[in-house]
């Protein structure tokens, strides 16, 4: 595949314009066998298999023979569909300066994807046009732990009250095409918002002297300031990610509060795979990394447009605040060992994860639902780390039934 390297990638436009500043040369090791790549304003200038006596190179990515050729199929299996998820499973490694790599991390791995045959074009999202949608936004000032907070939220439907929670550095557009579902508005008040420096809600007074730190406190009692200005009777609470993390905490914590949590990709914790200060520093693009980080997440069948749609929120996110909130994800949410504590009597907990999330995998879900009894769990085929976005369509097909549980509970 290294052979059509230069090919597909000078052949393509688009990705020249994306390296058009970078001059570098790197190394992919396949097995045993070095090949050296340089790269000329964006051009492949050369690939040259090795090894090659006392040339240099700035990084090296390496894996073996088999995990290349699992990583080229045109639908890659969960694992072999990004360089990070092969570089956290132990399959690939990635050394040297990582400089050049992570300052143009979506042109590499477009590069390193290119060999792919093309496994026809994914759908679109079905998106109806025309009528206004029944999304209505609004904004309010809350007190989170004794500093005001200027908050939006844009809700749909009527009904039990479901909040959705988005992922790290995103905001609430990811739960906008569940508020487009009569399926679920017509029985359910979706109300999605942006946390406190994310989308539309404003960081607090002051925060220019503060480097942002999410905490399990402070993400908690953002989520119950929420809730009671909009005098919400037990809301159902569904988060995504780092929402699925705290929706954990809330069930063993407030049980009384809420009538169900819904975590998606949620766990007690999860093995980092990356370093975050790549996220925030004067010489990398923080939103083009953040979203080059997390594409990977996304899985390779999920439509192209809901694709971009979703790393949107990563390109447009505001300075070190996906940093920001991965302290909460990282440092101070490691539920191990406290989720038998939760009584889903009280609380019932609904876990649904993506096949293709390597971030939080299938197995640290499961790893948690085992200590949680009667939780239910559902590992969700061709989604990754973000479904209600990156394919909706197929997402309702597996959280529909969870809310007709719901329902049926209340």
């Amino acid at each position: 595949m290294i052979d059509q390297l230069a090919e597909r990638v000078n052949g393509d436009d688009h990705l020249v314009w994306l390296g058009r500043f970078l001059d570098v040369d790197f190394m992919i090791g396949v097995g045993d066998t070095p090949y050296h790549v340089r790269i000329e304003r964006g051009r492949v200038a050369e690939v040259v298999e090795g090894p090659q006596l006392m040339r240099p190179w700035t990084f090296a990515i390496r894996a073996g023979t088999e995990a290349w050729a699992k990583f080229w199929a045109p639908v890659p299996e969960p694992g072999y569909h990004d360089i990070f998820a092969m570089a956290k499973a132990g399959e690939a490694t990635v050394e040297g300066d990582l400089h050049a790599l992570m300052a143009n991390l979506r042109y590499f791995k477009e590069v390193l994807a290119a060999p792919r045959q093309a496994a026809g074009e994914p759908a679109t999202i079905d998106d109806p046009g025309g009528a206004p949608e029944p999304i209505i936004g609004r904004y309010m000032t809350v007190d989170v732990l004794g500093r005001a907070c200027r908050v939006y939220w844009e809700e749909a439907g009527a009904g039990i009250p479901l909040v959705c929670l988005h992922t790290a550095g995103a905001d609430g557009q990811q739960f906008r095409h569940l508020m487009c579902d009569d399926a679920v508005t017509g029985r359910y008040r979706v109300i999605a918002f942006d946390m406190p420096w994310h989308g539309k809600s404003l960081p607090p007074v002051g925060y220019q002297r503060e480097e942002y730190r999410l905490t399990t406190e402070l993400y908690a009692e953002t989520i119950g300031a929420v809730c009671r200005a909009l005098e919400l009777d037990r809301p159902v609470i569904m988060g995504c990610s780092m929402g699925g993390r705290i929706v954990l905490h809330l069930a063993r914590t407030w049980p009384d509060e809420f009538r169900a949590v819904i975590g998606l990709e949620g766990s007690d914790h999860q093995q980092p795979w990356y370093d975050t200060e790549w996220l925030h520093r004067p010489d990398v693009h923080g939103g083009e990394v953040s979203a080059a980080l997390v594409s990977g997440l996304v899985a390779p069948t999920s439509p192209d447009a809901a694709r971009w749609e979703t790393l949107w929120g990563y390109l447009a996110s505001g300075p070190g605040i996906f940093k920001g909130d991965l302290y909460f994800y990282r440092a101070d949410s490691d539920y191990r060992g406290q989720m038998a504590d939760i009584d889903t009597d009280k609380c019932p907990v609904f876990l649904l994860t993506g096949a293709y999330d390597f971030s939080c995998t299938p197995d640290d879900t499961a790893r948690t639902a085992a200590d949680i009894s009667g939780a239910e769990v559902t590992i969700m085929d061709n989604l990754g780390h973000f479904p209600m976005s990156e394919n909706p369509a197929l997402f309702r097909q597996y959280i529909l039934p969870v809310l007709d549980k719901i329902e049926a509970m209340t």
